[in-house]
């Protein structure tokens, strides 16, 4: 705005303060005004509640249009060096450890390349977590500061990017590209390596159901192993 000389009234729009806001924009759309949604950090409505602001306007009959930005999404994806034909966004993991293992068994399932957000103080953490759950070698990308001064992007195995985020603090916006699941078929190892994490937090029923979507093998084998593998953790 500074740059081209543009004077307008500016107003903060974020998860805390969207409820108090969005009447007030909407009042204003009423008028006949016309209201900009900007974002200092890539493309708006990402992960992000201005989407209940579109959906309001939609639902108001006021046109809405976009003007493409820096996407780290599709940069991350087209920078990884990992197949781009078909991905899948997932956004945020949970924060809690053990809920975050589960999603990460769910997501274990879909046969594509996946791209997730995470906050820096976690990468450590949800890093060594995805080795546990779906396999050191997953090839992978974590990408921090696209399109920014400190861009970096770091390529390699899940687990030696585990290794990595856990030796040195990592600060940014980070961004983290799976690859397709390497193919081969489930050995009652990777069931039980699956498995044991889930189990304390989410139970033999609820791990075994996670485990088999992601492995691509029965769910009453992996219940089998399940209920084995619980005994032995007695």
């Amino acid at each position: 705005l500074e740059r081209y000389g543009l004077k307008r009234a500016l107003r903060l729009y974020h998860e805390h303060n969207a409820e108090a806001e969005r009447p007030r924009i909407m009042a204003a759309l009423e008028k006949g005004e016309s209201v900009a949604l900007v974002s200092d950090a890539g493309t708006p409505l990402v992960s992000d509640p201005g989407f209940k602001l579109v959906r309001a306007c939609v639902e108001a009959g006021h046109p809405v249009t976009c003007i493409p930005g820096a996407s780290a999404v599709m940069a991350s994806v087209a920078l990884s060096g990992l197949p781009t034909d078909e991905f899948h966004f997932a956004g945020f993991l949970p924060a809690r450890g053990g809920q975050r293992r589960t999603r990460l068994a769910e997501l274990g399932a879909i046969p594509t390349t996946i791209v997730l957000f995470e906050a820096p103080n976690r990468l450590a953490e949800t890093l060594a977590d995805m080795a546990e759950v779906l396999g050191a070698e997953r090839p992978a990308a974590v990408a921090r500061e696209l399109t920014k001064r400190f861009e970096e992007l770091k390529r390699g195995a899940v687990g030696a990017l585990a290794e990595w985020a856990a030796s040195e603090p990592v600060r940014g916006e980070i961004v983290i590209v799976l690859g397709p699941a390497l193919v081969r078929a489930a050995t009652d190892a990777d069931i039980e390596a699956a498995l044991s994490p889930l189990i304390a937090t989410s139970g033999v029923k609820e791990a075994a159901k996670a485990v088999a979507a992601a492995l691509g093998v029965p769910r009453a084998r992996a219940y089998t192993l399940g209920l084995a593998l619980k005994d032995r953790l007695r």
